[in-house]
């Protein structure tokens, strides 16, 4: 697993089949990428509360809360470590700390899934290399499924919509590196699902993932 000697990787003896077993489902990543405003987090969190009433283990990692404390930006940690460690740790968003955002991600999701857990995760993740890289990691290295779902909204509606200000503030330059307007979407090639924010309501997007889900036997029927 590692080409330092003095890390070395420690088998558990709980396996992820006999905790899929307990669940009565299999672990997977449901990974959810799109642009900012396209409905990834509100899709994610109706596939949550679904699946939650169903009796299923699940665990959602949204773009927004994972930038507070696992991939916190330096403005964040500032307060609390220094600006020396800020600087070295904190995350930013241009392309080299958005990599090193979604690889954090990525290697958590690994662990959730390994769990048995359905982790699902709202991140624009832009560049596709970053989400290869993820589901490598995880279908590669550890054997676990890897749903990719491209919440595919034009980039006029998520404009209009705009939740956050955010393309207003990225237009009149107050937002650097921002996808979609000064930053590049490179969208899946071959998803699992492709979602039509337009053309859906998330309560209709979030039953089609289910019934993905379902299909594939990765939850109970």
């Amino acid at each position: 697993m590692s080409n330092e000697p003095h890390i070395v990787w420690h088998q558990a003896s709980v396996s992820t089949d006999q905790r899929n077993e307990r669940f009565g489902q299999r672990g997977c990543v449901v990974w959810f990428t799109g642009l900012s405003g396209s409905g990834k987090s509100t899709v994610a969190n109706a596939v949550d509360r679904i699946l939650f009433d169903r009796g299923a283990a699940t665990y959602l990692l949204d773009g927004d809360n994972v930038r507070h404390d696992l991939c916190a930006t330096p403005q964040i940690l500032a307060p609390v470590h220094g600006d020396a460690f800020a600087t070295r740790f904190g995350l930013g968003f241009g392309p080299e700390d958005r990599e090193e955002n979604i690889r954090r991600v990525g290697a958590v999701t690994q662990l959730f899934a390994s769990a048995g857990l359905i982790c699902l995760t709202a991140f624009v993740s832009p560049y596709r290399r970053d989400r290869d890289r993820v589901r490598a990691h995880c279908v590669g290295e550890h054997g676990l499924p890897f749903i990719e779902v491209y919440v595919n909204t034009p980039l006029e509606i998520c404009m209009q919509r705009d939740p956050k200000g955010l393309y207003r503030k990225a237009i009149a330059g107050e937002l650097p590196n921002f996808t979609g307007i000064s930053d590049p979407y490179e969208p899946p090639i071959s998803p699992e699902l492709e979602l039509h924010g337009d053309e859906k309501g998330p309560e209709q997007l979030a039953a089609d993932i289910v019934t993905y889900l379902a299909s594939n036997r990765l939850i109970s029927t």
